[in-house]
């Protein structure tokens, strides 16, 4: 499935700490790119939460599980990029995806 580049970076949280993970650059219903200061290695499983743009949704954030699966250098070599999988994302989740690509995502 194609990702989805986004007009603005989200905040995205881990949710069981309360840090921020990073910001959210692309996204499916199937998985996502953050870019961040810290290297998240692969393997790492996370509750992740992104707060959503109030504008667009009654909902104030999204919540899911998420799998870091690859990480690298940004461009900007003071930032890092991590692709996530999605596995198990629920119908409700999926609707706040969709609508968020539709309203926020670049049209390529």
């Amino acid at each position: 499935m194609k990702r989805r580049h986004l007009f603005y970076y989200l905040e995205v949280y881990d949710a069981d700490t309360g840090s921020q993970v990073g910001n959210l650059v692309d996204i499916t219903t199937k998985g996502c790119k953050l870019v961040s200061r810290k290297a998240i290695s692969p393997g790492q499983d996370m509750t992740l939460r992104i707060v959503l743009p109030d504008d667009y949704y009654a909902e104030k954030e999204l919540v899911f599980e998420a799998r870091s699966i690859w990480s690298d250098n940004d461009i900007n070599p003071d930032f890092y990029d991590t692709g996530f999988e999605v596995p198990h994302l629920g119908l409700e989740e999926r609707k706040v995806i969709r609508r968020l690509i539709e309203r926020v995502g670049f049209n390529d």
